[in-house]
């Protein structure tokens, strides 16, 4: 009988329990000999993912939902028994804040970049000379950049400063809790750069590829997020119950790897040491240098910044909200005077997660150049978060409840060439670290279907290098 083969997984955030899952499943069907072990240095599984119930709410601490359109998510919740469990996003005008007024977003802009002329023409985010900068784009030559460039820079030469401030800019910051003169355009959104180079122009191209029909009086625009009845968290439950028994080991760090004649030795905190054949790291790319510290090629990840964010969630009786506003949300500019960068509507956005009769909204903060209200503690967080929102809404009374939650170092900050940096990484570890794969979101984007398809394809490489 073939001896068993080992693959550690490293991390237990959606990358990690994917791979973990994943390598199990392909050992079953495929008859692999290979035992599978995860190991988590916290007590909680599920990484940025955790749900809280609590007096009949459902409230995320961290991703509240996933794009439908990608599909690893969506698949993976059925494969796990939660089909029927899925359930589209509530849609309604969602607003951006600038100068201090909300402004309803432009119907038929495509993360900001406007598809149909009339809702662009008549929105107050512009001046006219913004509105006739922006329209240059249909005419404005593409200009072929070698390498990478930053989203701002981009942006900026395609449509002009007042549409990247007003509009893109709070829109893509929200995504990446990033600075978009810094964020690269190849690791963010590199259909973009493709668009401008087929079409010659960015709305030209959104026309072609994404054409969005104007909403027939009274119908809805479609949803474009999908989320689980009882929150992201039962779909984390729902892959562990699906492990072998023995697989997870939670509340225990690797310390280091070592690379020996036959395989590789995780010296972990407990002082024990874990041999293993193959490796998936599933875990922050800070922590992956630190485990393979000896590794000069892994210095780059020393360099990676990552930025800090909290969020509450507040719960209140729908008298308490004086001033309603019909939408979802609003993103803030960051020519406003405001802390806050988002305020969600939650009740409207996900109505399953709120009793009748109670409203929950969930705003975030930790701009990056204002990290330092991440360590405030939560009554200052909420008495922040609170004096921002009465600028817009009319709140009388104090929530029933709040939830503050903080995520240190949690956002990588893909800047400027970090696609490039993590495919040299990457060549250099099939050299030296044959066998030893990345997963998650530091390194091909940050988005439950983006982690769920790196934790996927580390499975095909380490399987590939294990048995063919």
């Amino acid at each position: 009988m073939e001896e068993k083969k080992r693959v550690v997984v490293v991390g237990g955030g959606i990358s990690g329990l994917t791979s973990a899952y994943y390598l199990l499943k392909e050992a079953q069907e495929q008859g692999y000999p290979l035992d599978v072990q995860l190991l988590e240095s916290s007590d909680h599984l599920g990484g940025k993912i955790d749900t809280v119930q609590k007096d009949g709410f459902t409230i995320e601490r961290g991703p509240d939902s996933f794009l439908a359109r990608k599909e690893s998510a969506g698949r993976l919740a059925r494969e796990v028994g939660l089909g029927e469990e899925l359930v589209p996003n509530g849609t309604g005008q969602s607003y951006i804040l600038v100068n201090g007024k909300l402004h309803k977003m432009p119907s038929g802009s495509f993360m900001g970049i406007p598809t149909r002329i009339r809702p662009f023409l008549f929105s107050g985010l512009f001046s006219p000379v913004g509105k006739t900068r922006a329209a240059l784009d249909l005419v404005k030559s593409k200009k072929t950049v070698e390498g990478d460039q930053s989203l701002g820079l981009f942006f900026r030469r395609r449509l002009g400063n007042e549409v990247v401030e007003n509009l893109i800019e709070p829109l893509l910051s929200g995504i990446y809790a990033g600075n978009i003169d810094r964020l690269s355009l190849q690791s963010t959104f590199p259909n973009f750069y493709d668009l401008e180079q087929k079409y010659g122009s960015l709305i030209k191209g959104l026309r072609q590829t994404y054409p969005m029909k104007k909403p027939k009086k009274g119908e809805k625009k479609p949803s474009m997020f999908r989320t689980l009845r009882n929150g992201l968290g039962s779909l984390v439950e729902a892959i562990e119950d699906r492990l072998e028994p023995g697989t997870v080991q939670k509340g225990v760090k690797v310390d280091h790897i070592e690379k020996k004649a036959s395989g590789y030795h995780l010296l972990l905190s407990d002082g024990t040491v874990k041999e293993a054949d193959g490796i998936i790291l599933a875990a922050p790319h800070y922590a992956v240098q630190r485990m393979l510290s000896q590794y000069d090629f892994l210095e780059p990840f020393k360099e990676t910044n990552a930025t800090s964010v909290a969020n509450v969630a507040m719960a209140f009786d729908a008298s308490a909200i004086k001033k309603d506003i019909d939408g979802t949300g609003f993103v803030v500019s960051r020519n406003s005077d405001f802390r806050i960068t988002a305020c969600t509507w939650t009740h409207k956005k996900w109505p399953h997660s709120t009793p009748e009769g109670k409203v929950l909204l969930r705003c975030y903060v930790g701009k990056p150049s204002d990290q330092e209200v991440v360590r405030k503690t939560d009554e200052e967080i909420e008495e922040i978060v609170l004096k921002d929102l009465n600028k817009t809404m009319n709140i009388t009374a104090k929530p029933e409840f709040s939830v503050v939650t903080r995520w240190y170092d949690a956002m990588p900050q893909y800047t400027v060439g970090h696609k490039q940096r993590v495919n040299e990484i990457t060549e250099q570890m099939e050299k030296d670290l044959p066998g030893v794969y990345l997963a998650g979101g530091s390194y091909r984007g940050i988005g439950l279907p983006d982690c769920i398809d790196q934790g996927e394809a580390a499975v095909r490489n380490v399987i590939d290098y294990l048995y063919h």
